[in-house]
Protein backbone atom coordinates (compact mmCIF):
# COMPACT_ATOMS: atom_id res chain seq x y z
CA UNK A 1 0.00 0.00 0.00
CA UNK A 2 1.39 3.19 -0.92
CA UNK A 3 1.82 6.71 1.02
CA UNK A 4 -1.29 8.07 -0.92
CA UNK A 5 -3.55 5.28 -0.35
CA UNK A 6 -2.94 5.23 3.69
CA UNK A 7 -3.69 8.36 3.50
CA UNK A 8 -6.78 8.60 1.92
CA UNK A 9 -7.88 5.43 4.15
CA UNK A 10 -6.81 6.84 7.05
CA UNK A 11 -9.50 9.89 6.25
CA UNK A 12 -12.09 7.51 5.70
CA UNK A 13 -13.80 6.99 2.57
CA UNK A 14 -15.59 9.70 2.28
CA UNK A 15 -13.83 12.85 3.44
CA UNK A 16 -17.27 14.27 4.61
CA UNK A 17 -17.65 11.59 6.74
CA UNK A 18 -17.09 14.05 9.60
CA UNK A 19 -19.46 16.39 8.82
CA UNK A 20 -22.65 16.51 10.72
CA UNK A 21 -25.76 14.95 8.64
CA UNK A 22 -27.78 17.44 6.36
CA UNK A 23 -24.42 19.86 7.39
CA UNK A 24 -23.54 22.07 4.31
CA UNK A 25 -19.94 23.47 3.03
CA UNK A 26 -20.65 27.22 3.50
CA UNK A 27 -18.72 28.55 0.24
CA UNK A 28 -18.50 32.45 -0.76
CA UNK A 29 -20.03 33.87 -3.89
CA UNK A 30 -19.05 36.18 -6.23
CA UNK A 31 -21.81 38.32 -4.47
CA UNK A 32 -20.55 38.17 -1.22
CA UNK A 33 -16.88 38.73 -2.32
CA UNK A 34 -17.94 42.10 -4.08
CA UNK A 35 -19.91 43.25 -1.50
CA UNK A 36 -16.96 42.65 1.08
CA UNK A 37 -14.61 44.23 -1.16
CA UNK A 38 -16.34 47.28 -1.46
CA UNK A 39 -17.25 47.65 2.17
CA UNK A 40 -13.06 47.17 2.74
CA UNK A 41 -12.74 50.02 -0.29
CA UNK A 42 -15.26 52.17 1.36
CA UNK A 43 -13.28 51.84 5.19
CA UNK A 44 -9.96 52.78 3.54
CA UNK A 45 -11.50 55.77 1.83
CA UNK A 46 -12.37 57.77 5.05
CA UNK A 47 -10.35 60.26 6.29
CA UNK A 48 -8.69 60.00 9.72
CA UNK A 49 -7.36 63.11 11.21
CA UNK A 50 -4.69 62.12 14.08
CA UNK A 51 -6.00 63.97 17.22
CA UNK A 52 -2.04 64.37 18.02
CA UNK A 53 -0.65 66.24 14.87
CA UNK A 54 -4.19 66.89 13.13
CA UNK A 55 -2.63 65.15 9.78
CA UNK A 56 -4.06 62.23 7.85
CA UNK A 57 -3.60 58.68 8.84
CA UNK A 58 -3.02 56.65 5.48
CA UNK A 59 -2.73 53.51 6.46
CA UNK A 60 -5.37 52.15 9.06
CA UNK A 61 -3.88 49.10 10.17
CA UNK A 62 -0.63 50.76 12.03
CA UNK A 63 -2.87 53.00 13.91
CA UNK A 64 -3.14 52.99 17.51
CA UNK A 65 -6.29 54.03 19.42
CA UNK A 66 -5.72 57.79 21.59
CA UNK A 67 -5.55 56.93 24.85
CA UNK A 68 -8.75 59.54 25.49
CA UNK A 69 -10.78 59.34 22.96
CA UNK A 70 -10.10 56.20 21.38
CA UNK A 71 -10.10 57.81 18.20
CA UNK A 72 -6.91 56.44 15.25
CA UNK A 73 -3.75 57.94 16.38
CA UNK A 74 -0.31 57.52 13.93
CA UNK A 75 2.13 55.25 15.90
CA UNK A 76 4.69 57.91 15.46
CA UNK A 77 2.78 60.59 17.51
CA UNK A 78 1.97 58.35 20.40
CA UNK A 79 5.80 57.53 20.70
CA UNK A 80 6.35 61.24 21.14
CA UNK A 81 3.57 61.79 23.67
CA UNK A 82 5.12 59.18 25.79
CA UNK A 83 8.83 60.28 25.50
CA UNK A 84 7.35 64.13 26.71
CA UNK A 85 5.74 62.29 29.72
CA UNK A 86 8.81 59.62 30.52
CA UNK A 87 11.42 61.33 29.72
CA UNK A 88 13.76 58.24 29.34
CA UNK A 89 17.45 58.42 30.42
CA UNK A 90 20.62 57.55 28.69
CA UNK A 91 20.54 53.74 27.69
CA UNK A 92 16.58 53.66 28.16
CA UNK A 93 14.39 53.51 25.11
CA UNK A 94 10.57 53.12 24.82
CA UNK A 95 9.27 50.17 23.13
CA UNK A 96 6.18 48.81 22.07
CA UNK A 97 5.26 45.55 23.69
CA UNK A 98 1.65 44.43 21.82
CA UNK A 99 -1.51 44.36 22.95
CA UNK A 100 -1.72 48.69 23.14
CA UNK A 101 1.62 48.35 25.81
CA UNK A 102 4.83 50.03 26.10
CA UNK A 103 7.59 49.60 28.05
CA UNK A 104 10.61 51.62 28.83
CA UNK A 105 13.87 49.63 28.65
CA UNK A 106 16.85 49.51 29.64
CA UNK A 107 20.14 47.67 28.07
CA UNK A 108 23.19 46.38 29.96
CA UNK A 109 25.24 46.78 27.07
CA UNK A 110 24.11 49.38 24.71
CA UNK A 111 25.80 47.23 21.56
CA UNK A 112 23.80 44.03 22.93
CA UNK A 113 20.11 44.45 22.08
CA UNK A 114 19.19 40.74 22.79
CA UNK A 115 19.86 41.41 26.75
CA UNK A 116 17.70 44.41 28.09
CA UNK A 117 15.29 44.84 31.05
CA UNK A 118 11.66 46.51 31.37
CA UNK A 119 11.92 49.03 33.72
CA UNK A 120 8.19 49.97 33.29
CA UNK A 121 4.91 49.32 31.45
CA UNK A 122 2.57 51.89 30.00
CA UNK A 123 -0.83 50.35 29.41
CA UNK A 124 -1.73 52.78 26.29
CA UNK A 125 -4.79 51.31 25.18
CA UNK A 126 -7.53 50.19 27.87
CA UNK A 127 -7.30 45.75 27.27
CA UNK A 128 -10.85 46.04 28.23
CA UNK A 129 -12.18 48.55 26.05
CA UNK A 130 -13.59 48.31 22.26
CA UNK A 131 -12.50 50.01 19.86
CA UNK A 132 -15.26 50.35 17.21
CA UNK A 133 -12.74 51.29 14.50
CA UNK A 134 -10.48 48.19 15.20
CA UNK A 135 -13.38 45.66 15.17
CA UNK A 136 -15.03 46.89 12.17
CA UNK A 137 -11.64 46.84 9.71
CA UNK A 138 -10.85 43.16 11.55
CA UNK A 139 -14.31 42.22 10.78
CA UNK A 140 -13.73 43.40 7.46
CA UNK A 141 -10.77 41.45 6.34
CA UNK A 142 -11.41 38.57 8.68
CA UNK A 143 -11.36 35.50 6.33
CA UNK A 144 -13.11 33.01 9.01
CA UNK A 145 -16.63 33.79 8.54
Amino acid sequence: MGRSERRHRSRGKNWGENRQRGETRRFFNAEEIAKNESAIREFKARENICPACGKSISDISEAIADKSSGLPMHFDCVLEKLRASENPRAGQQLAYIGQGRFAVISYANAHDAKSFKIEKIIEWEDKNASISWRGEMADLYSKVK
